[in-house]
């Protein structure tokens, strides 16, 4: 009997929503794209987006900007990140994060990664003090929150400013706090793998009105600060418009006007994102030789991809897993291969950044796998995808697998 196929795409999005796509055209129309081509009091779809946006995070302040990648050097130059500073973020994340430090000048000071796929906290406080490191750039990588009262009791005790980059963590929550909102500045991404789509695009928020006039200066506001409706009051820019270069990176009424009817869907978005993830959990649980990554009660999670753990198995027999399933078209993504494939690349990959060593880090991602669940699937989708899954493990040779 021949084994079934899974035939979806896991790289495809849904259809930008209607209303979105009114919305875009009306801009296009006008053909007013700039942020700052208004007419007399006229708010914008980019301002409108900040202000909705900042109302979702219950922030005082939010920035719309060109890309996720942009908000994190935006926030790291706003608090004064420069040429040879040291700058402490996850061993396991993806390359526009520790890009965006070096983008900046400083360096990439990697911690270690847990079984939860969170930063080791204990080796944030130890590479905290062997450092001197004054920032975290902290990666929810993969929509995975830490303990964040523990961090910031950390992040407190050694004098750091967090900025979180919350890429795969819009909609999620630690203890009922949205994701973004622990740090001085939480960073996200509108990119179209991320969970509102405007092909490119980013957001910051942050309670810090001096570190708010700072951002609004480095995006490219010029002199043109006082039509931002989520941003600080005009006397915050007095020094700040005279100390701060133009490194221009403003999100245009295009993309904003894409991504605001997506912001009122997404608390609905999540719940299927949410609903695609138990289902798969299900499927592969208590199955012999993975290891599922237990979710914590604190957090509230946006599932919009999966990851588990192949602990103890050989880099050839998890190769041979990835490419069985690739075959029966479940496509899988392996973090511990030694070259960068795509999306996938570990720290060592990443050769702006003076060589380190994370053994822990190592282990993991020696056995970690990763797959997409776009919107685009169905439940009953998943529940093939994990059946497929679960048959090409159990029928892996056991020669394959060093111990399990």
């Amino acid at each position: 009997m021949e084994k079934p196929v899974f035939t979806g795409k896991f790289t495809q999005q849904e259809p930008i929503p209607e209303a979105a796509i009114e919305a875009a055209v009306a801009v296009l129309r006008s053909g007013r794209l700039h942020r700052y081509n208004l007419i007399g009091a006229e708010e914008g779809e980019v301002s409108a987006l900040e202000r909705e946006f900042a109302a979702y995070t219950g922030a005082k302040y939010a920035l719309a900007v060109a890309s996720g990648g942009y908000a994190m050097g935006c926030a790291l130059r706003a608090l004064g990140v420069g040429h040879g500073d040291r700058v402490l973020s996850n061993g396991f994340t993806l390359a526009p994060v520790p890009g965006a430090i070096a983008s900046v000048g400083a360096e990439p000071v990697f911690v270690e990664t847990t079984q939860a796929l969170t930063i080791d906290i204990d080796d944030l406080a130890a590479k905290a003090d062997a450092t001197g490191a004054k920032v975290l750039l902290l990666s929810h990588m993969r929509g995975h929150i830490c303990d964040m009262d523990r961090l910031m009791e950390v992040a407190r005790a050694h004098g750091l400013q967090v900025i979180e980059d919350c890429a795969h963590t819009m909609g999620a929550a630690w203890r009922g706090v949205p994701s973004g909102r622990h740090g001085v500045i939480g960073c996200y991404s509108t990119q179209t793998y991320k969970h509102m789509n405007s092909g490119e695009g980013g957001l910051l928020v942050s309670d810090d009105a001096e570190v708010m006039a700072r951002a609004i200066m480095l995006s490219g506001s010029y002199m043109l600060f006082g039509r931002h409706g989520a941003g600080p009051s005009v006397d915050h820019f007095e020094t700040v418009k005279y100390e701060t270069p133009n490194v221009s990176g403003r999100m245009d009424h295009l993309r904003a006007a894409i991504l605001r009817p997506q912001l009122a869907d997404l608390p609905a978005q999540v719940a299927r994102w949410n609903a695609l993830y138990r289902t798969l959990e299900e499927g592969l649980r208590n199955l012999p030789g993975v290891r599922l990554i237990e979710r914590p009660p604190q957090e509230s999670i946006v599932g919009s991809s999966f990851q588990f753990l192949l602990p103890g198995w050989s880099g050839e027999a998890v190769r041979a897993l990835v490419a069985a399933c690739g075959a029966r078209g479940v496509e899988l993504k392996w973090f511990g291969a030694a070259e960068p494939v795509a999306f996938t690349s570990r720290y060592d990959s990443w050769r702006y950044a003076p060589p380190q060593r994370l053994p822990r880090t190592d282990a993991i991602l020696a056995g970690l796998i990763d797959m997409r669940l776009p919107l685009t699937f169905s439940e009953a989708d998943v529940r093939l995808i994990g059946s497929i899954i679960r048959d090409e493990v159990m029928g892996a040779s056991r020669d394959a697998v060093l111990s399990c």
